[in-house]
């Protein structure tokens, strides 16, 4: 038996040896998960003796992210803009970022209206077409992947939340109908050359959801070629990119006829995300 403290201790400090960051808080995550507590709730328990029970499967939990494996796939869980996702190695584990852009999105894009038609492109867990529909429970979401593993877990996030959105395995719009109030995506964004210097956690997301081409790109390129017939009178859409591509991105969908062209910076000051509106020539009659 050990003093939960000491536990708790000893294993930030392995943790730590092994190139985690945040090891004390890691620690304390994965130590409530086994003892089936909130994290809090060790701060009242440092003087409890841990039986070997709970020391066994910690044990391996502290092994395998000593490894690089993401605690939120250790956790099984994630909360993302006050919601519970299942998260595992089927799909990007959703990030800060993307819960901000949901905010964005929510608060300020569409502050006081509900979009009547939005699509998720690029769905992955289904965190952001999910919270939306959460947040808009008068709305019609589509969630759409290319991804047939991607999409059963955000059919499994969707059923845990009680929510029904529309599932599609589609590559971009190639089996998208209809038009939409807004189209919201997080695609892969990461050019291929940086592969080498990727932390070993961000690693362990599906490649497929990461690599973007050399330039990143590419796959954003083709959204923004193909979106346009696929916005409602009005519509916009929505993105999150790499930290270095606002500024790209802008220039084309200028260069492409968007309108309302915008950025917004995440948490940390780097402008990450870009809006914008249906092109005016695609509004009018023909």
């Amino acid at each position: 038996m050990k003093l939960l403290l000491e536990t708790l201790t000893s294993g930030a400090e392995y943790l730590a040896k092994r190139g985690v960051e945040d090891s004390r808080l890691n620690m304390e995550h994965l130590l409530a998960h086994v003892l089936g507590c909130r994290r809090l709730d060790l701060y009242l328990r440092f003087n409890e003796m841990l039986q070997e029970e709970p020391l066994v499967p910690l044990r391996a939990l502290l092994k395998r992210r000593g490894e690089g494996e993401p605690l939120q796939h250790l956790l099984g869980t994630v909360e993302f803009h006050g919601s519970v996702f299942v998260s595992d190695s089927r799909a990007l584990v959703p990030r800060p970022e993307t819960e901000h852009l949901v905010s964005i999105v929510i608060e300020k894009m569409f502050r006081g209206v509900t979009p009547n038609q939005v699509l998720d492109m690029g769905a992955g867990s289904g965190c952001i077409g999910l919270s939306l529909a959460k947040a808009w429970p008068q709305c019609e979401v589509t969630l759409a992947d290319v991804s047939e593993d991607a999409l059963e877990l955000a059919r499994l996030n969707a059923g845990r939340l009680g929510l029904q959105p529309k599932f599609i395995r589609s590559d971009l719009f190639e089996k998208i109908t209809g038009d939409f109030d807004l189209v919201i995506a997080n695609l892969p964004y990461i050019p291929i050359a940086e592969k080498k210097s990727l932390d070993r956690e961000v690693l362990r997301d599906p490649a497929l959801a990461l690599f973007g081409g050399e330039s990143g790109l590419d796959i954003i390129h083709r959204f923004i070629a193909d979106c346009p017939a696929h916005l409602a009178e009005g519509g916009r859409i929505a993105l999150e990119l790499h930290h270095d591509q606002a500024k790209r991105v802008s220039e084309r969908l200028h260069h492409d006829g968007f309108a309302n062209i915008e950025t917004a910076r995440d948490l940390a000051g780097i402008e990450r995300f870009v809006f914008a509106g249906k092109p005016p020539t695609l509004n009018s009659e023909p």
